[in-house]
């Protein structure tokens, strides 16, 4: 179960970085608020995930689907560059991510 909530967190995470971007500063009420939620429930689940996933992992494989998403929303719908050695490294990234999920059992 921690490793669904570990999963849960990182697309939380996801979305309250999206929900900044638009936030515009916080000066758009609805994103700014969007962004409170996801965060507050991106921390609650990361949490729940470290009852039995160490700290270390559990934080890097957060934040690896964090940048990974991110820069997938970045590159699919924000119109932000898609070159050969960003593509690599992404998926440089989510192989250390799986990796990081085999050795920790």
């Amino acid at each position: 179960m921690s490793w669904l909530y570990l999963l849960i967190a990182g697309v939380f995470e996801i979305c309250f970085a999206v929900s900044l971007k638009y936030s515009a500063g916080f000066t758009k009420p609805l994103p700014s608020v969007l962004f409170i939620i996801f965060t507050i429930l991106s921390y609650l689940f990361l949490d729940k995930s470290l009852e039995t996933i160490p700290l270390g992992t559990a934080y890097a494989i957060w934040t690896g689907i964090g940048a990974t998403g991110i820069a997938f929303i970045g590159i699919f719908y924000l119109g932000e560059p898609a070159g050969f050695w960003r593509i690599f490294f992404i998926f440089t990234l989510i192989s250390s991510i799986i990796g990081l999920k085999f050795v920790s059992n």
